[in-house]
């Protein structure tokens, strides 16, 4: 049996901070290997398991492939956040989280085993949560650097972002690095491998937007998974996963 994904589109008014909100179950009574590829997000798992009690953790950006392992009978609830939330819904940096996981105590937001029984409850209490925590008066400058962003997946030059958002090529750098601890130019990688997954997912092998060449895009995707394009559009036994870039069942 495959695992079982649920999705949840965010209530616009979340919608700058959160990308998804989305369920995990593997009902298996074996573990299941996956490779976690990079998708540009941080995110929030409160997960419980036939070997592991309710727990939650805060996932880093990741920039390399990582290996995991779903546990039989693994149940997650997760909520899969746009970068602007790390200052402005959990006020903190996240650059000591690169490619690592972090523990937050199991009454974060209130939450409890509970919480995992049913996943519409779960969305509309974080929804609810999430909307006492956006701010009256963000940067709009962030805010805005981060539509662009999304808008071209990545697609665009350090000079012209900061040209469209009235903010310096170096503190834009500057506030990449401090605040999540990576640099823009990676961040943009990570959002043009994202964007061309669904064509690798068709079998379309070569690059069809945003990479200069077939030499750069193969370069691309090996860092960012560990193999091939090819062998990447195989996917045996399903072991790749880009969480919020899931889709229901």
């Amino acid at each position: 049996m495959s695992l079982v994904i649920k999705t949840h589109k965010p209530d616009p008014v979340i919608a700058p901070y959160v990308d998804s909100l989305w369920m995990l179950h593997n009902p298996d009574k074996e573990d299941k290997k996956v490779v976690v590829l990079p998708d540009g997000r941080i995110d929030i798992f409160l997960s419980q398991s036939t070997s592991e009690s309710f727990h939650i953790t805060l996932h880093g950006l990741g920039t390399e492939p990582g290996q995991g392992l779903i546990h039989a009978g693994t149940l997650t609830f997760a909520i899969s956040f746009n970068l602007p939330a790390a200052e402005y819904i959990l006020h903190q940096s996240v650059t000591e989280l690169v490619n690592k996981v972090g523990g937050l105590p199991n009454t974060f937001w209130n939450y409890t085993v509970n919480d995992l029984q049913h996943f519409d409850d779960f969305c509309a209490k974080t929804t609810r949560q999430i909307k006492s925590l956006v701010p009256a008066d963000p940067d709009t400058r962030k805010l805005q650097l981060f539509e662009l962003l999304a808008a071209t997946e990545g697609n665009i030059s350090v000079k012209e972002l900061s040209e469209k958002v009235f903010w310096s090529s170096r503190q834009i750098n500057r506030y990449f690095n401090q605040q999540f601890g990576i640099s823009l130019k990676a961040y943009c990688n990570i959002l043009r491998f994202r964007a061309s997954l669904q064509h690798l997912s068709e079998g379309k092998l070569f690059p069809e937007q945003h990479f200069a060449d077939q030499s750069h895009f193969i370069k691309a995707v090996k860092k960012l998974t560990g193999v091939t394009p090819k062998e990447l559009f195989q996917n045996q036994n399903d072991r790749f996963v880009q969480f919020s870039a899931m889709k229901s069942d």
